[in-house]
């Protein structure tokens, strides 16, 4: 049949060019779309009811549509050009198939027609296949799972920056065969060691700081209450002092309740009784 003679042409020409592989993509490229226009032209030939046709024929044929596309290509290309634009569209390959003599109505009744070969490719699945359901991982509240994170962290940490250390600084070898086995950080003795006893730490100063900005702020509210309880006591007083002078007999009474002590701790120490025990005689 034609299909199969256009295979034997096409492995022929397999072989021809398999004696003369080339490394060139070009190459490859031209080789890999001429059997495709082969198994093309071999397809229509059996689609019109050939049952076989000669290698020359193939080839004939294949060359015939392979100029027809390359020149409604170019013409296509040069519409596009001539109208200022650097894509072709549906319209120019419309203008190059008119151009070229072909009745552009007769490709809707070509396309439905009942001859054509059957595509023996599988169906597409169902559409409920395409659907997807995300899925979020939900967020641990465990508490302790989260400590033992955390503590799997700060321990990650600390090993990290440790080699880092290690790595970066002078170390020191438990074995002396060994040294990179088991490094250990070098101390590095101080020039002056009683510096670091004198001078604080960040984080007392911090804490300083913290400490100095609370006092701060208990002192300024506490001179903001101060403020405010002597003007309600010189407020008191003007009232009062117009009270005493409407009623001189109340300012004796007065006098006598401000010297008594109201704070219980400024009040004089009284001495707990002590109980002997009674001796059995």
């Amino acid at each position: 049949m034609a299909e199969a003679a256009a295979t034997a042409g096409a492995g022929g020409s397999g072989t021809r060019s398999g004696s003369k592989q080339s490394t060139n993509p070009a190459d490859n490229y031209h080789l890999a779309r001429r059997r495709t226009l082969q198994v093309v032209v071999s397809s229509l030939l059996t689609e019109a009811g050939f049952e076989s046709a000669e290698k020359a024929s193939v080839e004939t044929l294949t060359e015939m549509l392979q100029s027809y596309i390359s020149e409604i290509g170019r013409s296509a290309k040069s519409y596009c050009e001539h109208t200022a634009r650097t894509q072709p569209t549906l319209s120019d390959i419309v203008v190059t198939l008119v151009e070229m003599g072909f009745n552009v109505d007769t490709l809707p009744a070509y396309a439905k027609r009942s001859q054509r070969m059957v595509i023996t490719a599988p169906e597409f699945p169902d559409p409920h296949t395409y659907i997807k359901t995300p899925t979020y991982r939900e967020p641990v509240s465990d508490y302790q799972v989260l400590r033992e994170k955390a503590a799997s962290q700060r321990r990650d940490v600390e090993r990290a920056l440790t080699r880092f250390m290690a790595k970066t600084g002078e170390t020191q070898s438990l074995f002396k065969d060994d040294v990179s086995t088991f490094p250990l950080i070098a101390a590095r003795p101080f020039t002056i060691p009683y510096l670091t006893a004198l001078l604080p730490s960040e984080l007392e100063m911090q804490q300083m700081e913290e400490t100095d900005s609370s006092e701060q702020d208990e002192q300024t509210d506490t001179e903001n209450l101060a403020l405010h309880i002597s003007m309600e006591d010189s407020g008191a007083e003007k009232e009062n002092t117009s009270v005493l002078q409407q009623n001189p007999s109340l300012s004796g009474s007065r006098n006598g309740e401000e010297n008594i002590i109201d704070n219980p701790y400024l009040r004089p120490v009284k001495k707990p009784k002590i109980r002997r025990k009674k001796s059995l005689s």
